[in-house]
């Protein structure tokens, strides 16, 4: 092998490492960032009803407010908005589970015991807190 391809190989190494250091550190620092009050708004109905069932089935790792705990993410960080993770994104989360790809907190579960109506004003719970902190 030339020292030119040696060289080349050498620097996209670093960068591939450097990628992946920084990518670490970024989540590091929003898992351990300090926890911002989250504003819980006047709720629809719906909304309501999915306040109850994420309590019952979600904020013991999210949150009651969707703010995230020690052992599972804030639903209110942008990465949630719809534009990036669409309602069926929850739906499939919660159907199938999901690997860790945002986040180390690890491995999400599936949430067994949930129809879909319940699973629906989860959704539109989360979805109007997220408005109320400019998650849109």
């Amino acid at each position: 092998m030339t020292a030119r391809r040696l060289i080349l190989l050498a620097a996209v190494g670093l960068l591939i490492a450097g990628g992946y250091v920084g990518a670490n550190w970024l989540q590091r620092e929003r898992q351990t960032a300090e926890r911002r009050p989250v504003v819980i708004p006047e709720l629809s109905e719906a909304a309501r009803a999915g306040a109850r069932a994420f309590a019952l089935h979600c904020a013991a790792c999210h949150g009651g407010d969707a703010g995230g705990t020690a052992t599972g993410p804030t639903l209110l960080d942008p990465i949630y908005r719809p534009a990036h993770h669409a309602d069926v994104s929850f739906v499939l989360a919660v159907r199938h589970g999901v690997a860790a790809h945002h986040w180390s907190f690890g491995k999400m579960p599936p949430v067994p015991g949930l129809n879909a109506d319940e699973l629906a004003s989860i959704i539109r719970y989360v979805r109007e807190v997220q408005r109320a902190n400019g998650v849109e």
